[in-house]
């Protein structure tokens, strides 16, 4: 019976998934194919039912020792290749950044991912690495989000960043999660290391809506125990808001958690 298993190709952070009938466990080294191309995996999730999207590769078998002293030097070609390929990029005076380097397992594609401000000509650099290293030779370019992730660092928290860490697809994240979380408009607190908004505002935003739900709008009329008043402040996350009573003053309300009850 064929289950699925989610891996990550060489040691890449982006979360993919291959159909095995074989029971791998976690932690396990494995060489999948796409095709036709081999790559080295390693299982990050296991026995999974089913998945969102369709495998992208198939199980070929449990890596060996051969396989993995491949892998590894695999590994040492890629940091001299990425070194090649930026000082051709300097060469060429292409304006891109070559961000990192990677080898498929049988070594019939060498992939750059690399950033850049706007479209480059980079029709001689491939000809150029081609001629060098005799095999397909691909070009990535990726957004700054990416190259975050790719790079790493430390967000505003002082933590190592999320999509660096754990964070799988960069989903989109909106202004209107910002606001939804009441915070201020500020790109210095709300964007992270790679200028965009943070990654943060999507995981916490399911929070902060449901939180908001049993809570009244700000500015709004309401009528509470001790009388009728405009709410003048919210606490989303202590699910708390103060209510200005005409006569008797600013009073706070709390909304009583329904899983207490």
């Amino acid at each position: 019976m064929s289950n699925f298993v989610g891996i990550r190709i060489n040691n890449r952070h982006n979360l993919c998934y291959c159909e095995t009938e074989k029971c791998l466990k976690l932690g396990t080294t494995i060489i999948v194919s796409q095709d036709k191309t081999l790559f080295f995996a390693k299982v990050v999730k296991e026995n999974l039912k089913s998945v969102k999207n369709l495998p992208e590769y198939q199980f070929v078998r449990v890596s060996n020792k051969n396989d993995y002293k491949i892998f590894k030097e695999n590994q040492v070609e890629e940091i001299k290749s990425l070194k090649k390929c930026q000082n051709l990029v300097n060469k060429l005076k292409l304006n891109m950044n070559i961000l990192s380097c990677e080898y498929t397992f049988n070594k019939n594609q060498l992939i750059f991912n690399f950033t850049a401000d706007s479209r480059v000509d980079f029709r001689d650099l491939v000809k150029e690495l081609a001629e060098i290293y005799k095999t397909r030779i691909e070009l990535r370019q990726v957004g700054v989000r990416d190259k975050a992730k790719f790079v790493g660092g430390c967000g505003q928290c002082g933590k190592q960043l999320c999509c660096k860490q754990f964070i799988n697809d960069l989903d989109s994240v909106s202004i209107n999660m910002a606001k939804n979380q009441g915070l201020a408009l500020n790109p210095n607190k709300i964007n992270g290391v790679c200028g965009r908004l943070l990654c943060c505002l999507k995981y916490e935003d399911d929070t902060y809506t449901a939180c908001r739900r049993v809570l009244p709008c700000l500015g709004s009329m309401i009528e509470t125990e001790d009388g009728k008043g405009r709410v003048v402040a919210v606490d989303l996350l202590k699910k708390s808001y103060k209510v200005d009573i005409p006569e008797k003053g600013i009073i706070e309300c709390v909304v009583e958690d329904e899983s207490s009850k």
